[in-house]
């Protein structure tokens, strides 16, 4: 997981990573602690999925760039389009299913 402090390295993360996942929560967010270590767990079985933290406290001007008005937000981008977007009370089992659906397709186009 790589942390990002700027719009730029936001800008720059997604750009670089065919499949680039962004988890932007706040420093005293409860829900933001328990769904994070969840989230890693579920990206192992997704090897080019990289992910990226970001604290909204610190980039306030992430909220604005994607229209997020509570956290925690998931946004999963494939060739710099946003594909999956969850917000506040993520279901896993869901979530896994809508990745795993994107990620096989994509993956079977590069083969």
């Amino acid at each position: 997981m790589i942390t990002l402090t700027s719009l730029d390295s936001v800008e720059k993360f997604i750009r670089d990573h065919q499949f680039s996942f962004l988890y932007v929560s706040r420093t005293n967010c409860g829900v933001c602690h328990v769904i994070l270590p969840q989230l890693i767990d579920l990206l192992e079985e997704f090897p080019l999925i990289q992910l990226g933290h970001i604290n909204a406290d610190d980039l306030e001007e992430i909220a604005g760039r994607f229209s997020i008005f509570t956290v925690p937000v998931l946004l999963l981008f494939v060739d710099g389009k946003e594909v999956i977007r969850e917000a506040r009370f993520v279901h896993m089992q869901s979530l896994h299913e809508k990745i795993s659906k994107i990620y096989n397709m994509m993956v079977e186009k590069l083969d």
